[in-house]
């Protein structure tokens, strides 16, 4: 008897704990698979699905893991390859009378074209140093902190940089 209850004081602690990565890493991981997936729904499945998945494999694991935002990212980037894989294959039927080329020759794509263009050379223009916060903090959804530590940077130098980058590129679009 005093086993099992010592086992499940052990599954609060370890409850608890997730609880808090949860609360601490939610948004972060939430914003990496948004951008992976660009759709809100799909990106909030995602994310309830790495947390599940994670959460069996904290209560089964004795392991302690170190950087619990990047194992939550590598953990949801795996989520979203398969649903990708398994989407891929789908040999859904497309009957010929529902295609209509009249409407898809409608959409207009080069005003799309033409910002991504655009912002693809504003960010070239830009410093290494402003490409590689702009990547990691918007594209990759990294923390300042995090951020920081892979450019070798403290976090008020990254916040700066971070701070202009974004002003440069403003700048470079709204001449351009």
């Amino acid at each position: 008897m005093q086993i099992d209850k010592r086992k499940s004081g052990i599954k609060m602690e370890r409850k608890k704990q997730f609880e808090e990565i949860c609360t601490a890493t939610w948004k972060e991981v939430y914003r990496f698979i948004y951008y992976k997936v660009q759709n809100r729904e799909e990106a909030e499945d995602v994310t309830q699905e790495t947390y599940a998945k994670a959460f069996a494999y904290f209560q089964k694991s004795q392991v302690n893991v170190e950087r619990y935002s990047s194992y939550l990212k590598a953990m949801a980037m795996n989520i979203v390859r398969d649903r990708y894989r398994k989407n891929k294959h789908f040999t859904g039927k497309v009957a010929l009378d529902d295609v209509r080329p009249d409407q898809i020759a409608e959409e207009d794509f080069s005003e799309a074209a033409v910002n991504r263009d655009t912002i693809e050379w504003a960010l070239d223009t830009l410093s290494k140093e402003q490409q590689m916060v702009i990547r990691l903090r918007i594209l990759e959804g990294y923390s300042v902190a995090e951020t920081a530590r892979q450019m070798n940077k403290k976090e008020g130098t990254i916040r700066v940089l971070q701070h202009r980058a974004i002003a440069a590129l403003a700048k470079l679009i709204e001449d351009y």
